[in-house]
């Protein structure tokens, strides 16, 4: 799922390799939960390497996944997840788990921001905007100047204090733990590990 359109080419010169890295892991979790995986995005998470902490675990532990399952029970788990019939285990948008309902006030604070920043909703897009792959691609983009400019420390804080701060990190917990998660339980460690790697630095910035 993306909800990006208006994005202009990364704006290199000023950004600092921790903030490359730190829009890579962005773009990797919207990449893995946008939709449902194919064969180029597996032999690609395949490819990836970790180290001896938490977060490089689950790195390995995800490059481990994707090289041996089967693409089609890949997809079949996608499903599960996050389609279903009628809903999936999981519900990835922000104000279904900060509500209980879809459609409420997060999307509307969201789509306020999104205007003010320049993100644009795609046409071809029928999901709300506040779907935690959605929010992820944002937040890249807000690293990386895809859209107006590369956003301050300061909008990139706020942008993450009201969309994802609220319940990224329990949705990336209960992706972890979800009965279907095989492929998908390192990308909630994942997830959870780096929510909380950048509540920790934003913290510092104060």
């Amino acid at each position: 799922m993306s909800a990006v359109t208006k994005q202009i080419d990364d704006i290199d010169s000023g950004i600092l390799e921790e903030d490359r890295l730190r829009a890579d892991v962005y773009d990797l979790l919207a990449s893995t939960l946008r939709r449902e995986p194919d064969r180029l995005l597996l032999a690609g998470l395949a490819r990836l390497q970790g180290d001896d902490s938490d977060l490089g675990r689950a790195f390995s532990a995800l490059a481990a996944k994707a090289g041996t399952i089967d693409p089609e029970a890949a997809r079949h788990e996608y499903l599960d997840l996050f389609i279903g019939l009628g809903r999936g285990e999981l519900v990835p948008f922000a104000s279904y788990y900060i509500t209980g309902f879809l459609n409420e006030k997060p999307l509307a604070t969201l789509r306020d921001d999104m205007e003010r920043l320049g993100i644009a909703r795609s046409d071809e897009v029928s999901e709300p905007e506040d779907s935690i792959a959605a929010l992820c691609e944002m937040m890249a983009g807000l690293i990386r100047g895809r859209f107006l400019e590369v956003a301050p420390v300061k909008l990139q804080r706020a942008f993450f204090d009201r969309h994802l701060a609220p319940w990224a990190g329990p949705f990336f917990s209960d992706l972890e733990a979800a009965k279907s998660a095989d492929l998908y339980a390192p990308v909630g460690t994942l997830g959870r590990l780096f929510m909380a790697i950048e509540r920790a630095a934003f913290d510092m910035e104060e």
